[in-house]
């Protein structure tokens, strides 16, 4: 449900491509949670903003979420023009120390 919110409210940066993973199951928490994600997305709206610019976009639009249940969101934010040279080549999270 999380994941799908996260996607919903995303949608107003209009997304070229838009990817939400819950990770939570690579972490130290009940099974079944939705707290720990990982955000790919790609617009034009990111043109000319550097990369601080951008995550605090997306944190303003997930201000409630991140406040109350999302505890760790791992943010990858490209123009279309930076994801054609990525290559759909995103980084991995990192390991959660205090998961299994």
């Amino acid at each position: 449900m999380m994941q799908q919110t996260i996607e919903q409210k995303l949608t107003v940066l209009s997304p070229v491509f838009l990817e939400v993973v819950n990770e939570s199951h690579q972490h130290h928490v009940p099974a079944g949670s939705e707290s720990h994600f990982r955000v790919v997305i790609v617009s034009e709206v990111f043109a000319g903003k550097r990369s601080v610019q951008r995550h605090q976009m997306i944190y303003q639009l997930l201000a409630q979420e991140m406040q109350q249940q999302i505890h760790a969101l791992a943010l990858h934010t490209y123009t279309p023009q930076e994801w054609q040279v990525q290559q759909d080549n995103v980084p991995d999270s990192p390991v959660c120390k205090g998961g299994h």
